[in-house]
């Protein structure tokens, strides 16, 4: 298998595509996939917390490199109807039940005209998810949202908005640091995708394993647990793997791109 890493966008796109093309083992492009899938887990959870459904809330994600686009489109794949997707000059992208994003790129919308301002793509917005660069929103910008409020500001390393005084303002709040609960990092997604994937000799890594990644990942968390301040597992918590292996060798065998059956009916990762 290959994983890549640390490969900026648009080459990221065109890397993977033409490895996965050539190629009959998992490829992923972590920086992409990875955060991708952990945002999707944490999205999920949170909404939990919330009582609120993925196929109404309005969703806005800032940056459109390598993670944004990966995340717009595992969101839609998951059900989300009105994801919002922002560059440096805008809205360029909006999510319709029409539209299909197996072929949404950042290249496609790098020439489009912005739909709307991000400030305004905010009005009644449900969530706001940034990949992008730090110190962009203002608390006025956040007022802006609707009730229980979720942002997830993961620019490294300051926060497209101020964590101290963000963190009080929402019902949900996350970023890709460990100094502050609900730290969304890509470590939960890849060593168990590539577990899984490696476990079964799967051809390569689909949407649906992706998708059952991100469903194990939130899965660990039961009903009781769930918290505003406990949307995601720790890092270090040697439950992940194991679990997300499972699952992503499950959907492989499933999506047939499977070369083996799992070996017991435990996890993939039992005989390694």
């Amino acid at each position: 298998g290959i994983n890549l890493e640390d490969i900026s966008a648009p080459r990221c796109f065109e890397i993977e595509k033409r490895l996965k093309q050539r190629l009959d083992i998992p490829v992923m492009h972590d920086d992409q996939h990875g955060t991708a899938v952990v945002i999707l887990a944490a999205i999920v959870n949170s909404l939990k917390v919330v009582k609120k459904d993925l196929s109404k809330v309005r969703i806005v994600v800032n940056g459109l490199g390598a993670a944004g686009v990966a995340t717009c489109k595992i969101l839609v794949a998951a059900g989300a109807r009105h994801v919002f997707g922002c560059d440096k000059k805008g809205v360029v992208f909006v999510s319709s039940e029409e539209k299909d994003l197996n072929d949404f790129s950042f290249e496609g919308i790098l020439d489009n005209e912005p739909i709307m301002t991000l400030r305004e793509a905010m009005c009644l917005a449900d969530i706001f998810i940034g990949v992008s660069t730090g110190n962009i929103l203002s608390m006025n910008d956040l007022k802006l949202m609707r009730k229980d409020r979720i942002v997830f500001a993961m620019a490294n390393p300051e926060p497209e908005v101020d964590p101290n005084k963000a963190a009080k303002a929402c019902k949900i709040f996350a970023t890709g640091r460990s100094d502050f609960p609900n730290q969304v990092n890509n470590v939960l997604a890849f060593p168990g995708i590539f577990k899984g994937a490696l476990a079964v000799r799967a051809k390569t890594i689909n949407e649906a394993m992706k998708l059952a990644a991100a469903k194990a990942i939130a899965d660990l968390i039961s009903a009781d647990q769930l918290g505003e301040e406990y949307i995601i597992p720790s890092i270090f918590d040697k439950r992940v793997v194991p679990a997300v292996a499972t699952a992503v060798a499950q959907a492989a065998i499933r999506t047939q791109v499977s070369r083996d059956e799992l070996r017991s009916s435990g996890s993939p990762g039992d005989g390694l």
